[in-house]
């Protein structure tokens, strides 16, 4: 990516953090500086996709599994930073088992709480510490979009390859949502159909 795909007008409180600011990394959406105080500045290349998150935020404050926002503007959210691993990555190195699954189901039951019609989430956008507490990092049209079951999130645990592992724990702690997820996304990975 060349710095010419990246200028955006920031306004002088933003432009003062970022100078603050260490890079951490850069997605479709912007781009994110760890600034002091365990604080995250992520910049975005388009204002309604900046709008679209921070409003996710807003309506999850008080949430344990979405980072609190201190400021915004136009383009920019300054957010608590998440400290982990994604969960992809913890899975790789430490391996899966029964804890991760009863945080995920946990997490779910959050998603339903605060009326997500998404019930979704990317393995890359959840980070897990290693007390297996979970937190979102990049949480997307959850009020706008409906999917209900946490289709992209087993859809990367079967690419891990601990799917089948996963739903026969889900199905030793939570019944309704074994029903439904085992035979929906045997379905999406089998047949395409979401």
């Amino acid at each position: 990516m060349n710095s010419e795909e990246y200028y955006i007008d920031l306004d002088e409180k933003a432009e003062k953090m970022l100078r603050q600011g260490q890079f951490l990394g850069a997605g479709h959406n912007g781009i994110v500086y760890m600034l002091p105080h365990k604080k995250v500045l992520k910049i975005f290349k388009d204002t309604r996709v900046c709008e679209k998150e921070r409003m996710i935020l807003e309506k999850t404050r008080g949430s344990k599994y979405f980072p609190k926002v201190y400021d915004y503007g136009d383009y920019f959210i300054l957010r608590e930073y998440v400290a982990g691993d994604r969960l992809d990555h913890f899975i790789k190195k430490r391996g899966f088992n029964r804890r991760i699954t009863h945080s995920i189901i946990k997490l779910i039951k959050e998603f339903e709480r605060l009326d997500f019609k998404k019930l979704d989430m990317r393995c890359k956008d959840i980070y897990i510490t290693s007390n297996y507490k979970l937190k979102i990092i990049d949480p997307k049209n959850n009020y706008s979009k409906t999917v209900e079951y946490p289709r992209h999130l087993m859809k990367g645990l079967n690419k891990l390859g601990v799917l089948d592992k996963f739903l026969n724990q889900v199905k030793k702690e939570n019944k309704k949502y074994y029903k439904q997820w085992n035979v929906r996304i045997k379905r999406y990975l089998q047949k395409g159909i979401k």
